[in-house]
């Protein structure tokens, strides 16, 4: 004879709910600045093929400056906040916490440096590489809304509209940034 396993406590229960609610949020935080640091990172890319005279060297610390830039911003800006609420530095943990919810600043400048480096070893010219590394991050901002979309589970449509949505507002801010000489 087998016996039940026992229920939770409403203790367990809370904390597995809390800990599955904090897993999401630092998972939303996460993409929350992968979805920043592709819209920026598109801005720069386009700007720069824009720029005509360039070489490859240049183009490419462009890039990784303005990723490692928004990523130390990011990192200053999240510990002023920090202790602005629980007046306190962060801990070990907190720390931890942030350098992994910040990461995805850093991983938006992968796409557009490997093509750039293509670019240097002869498979394409300069611009036409920066160029495709904007069109890289434009669909990244499709595949994030789109696969937003799915989870929300308002079937494919829904998951297409919010896509193309996340898209159109990715590439409106990189018009304006453009318009405006940024």
């Amino acid at each position: 004879m087998t016996t039940p396993d026992p229920q939770p406590s409403p203790a367990a229960l809370q904390r597995r709910d809390a800990t599955a609610a904090r897993a999401g949020d630092i998972a939303a935080a996460r993409l929350k600045e992968r979805i920043y640091a592709t819209i920026t990172l598109t801005a720069v890319v386009v700007t720069l093929a824009e720029a005509g005279e360039l070489d490859h060297l240049e183009a490419a610390l462009t890039v990784a400056v303005t990723a490692l830039g928004v990523w130390l911003a990011t990192l200053v800006a999240d510990e002023q906040a920090h202790r602005a609420v629980t007046r306190r530095s962060a801990n070990r943990a907190e720390i931890r916490t942030g350098l992994y919810v910040s990461s995805p600043l850093l991983l938006s400048a992968v796409g557009p440096l490997a093509l750039i480096g293509m670019s240097a070893l002869g498979a394409m010219g300069l611009g036409t590489a920066l160029l495709t590394g904007a069109g890289v991050e434009v669909a990244t901002l499709f595949f994030w809304g789109w696969r937003t979309g799915l989870r929300m589970g308002n079937g494919p449509l829904s998951a297409l509209t919010s896509g193309l949505l996340d898209t159109a507002i990715g590439v409106g801010v990189v018009g304006v940034k453009f318009l405006a000489g940024h």
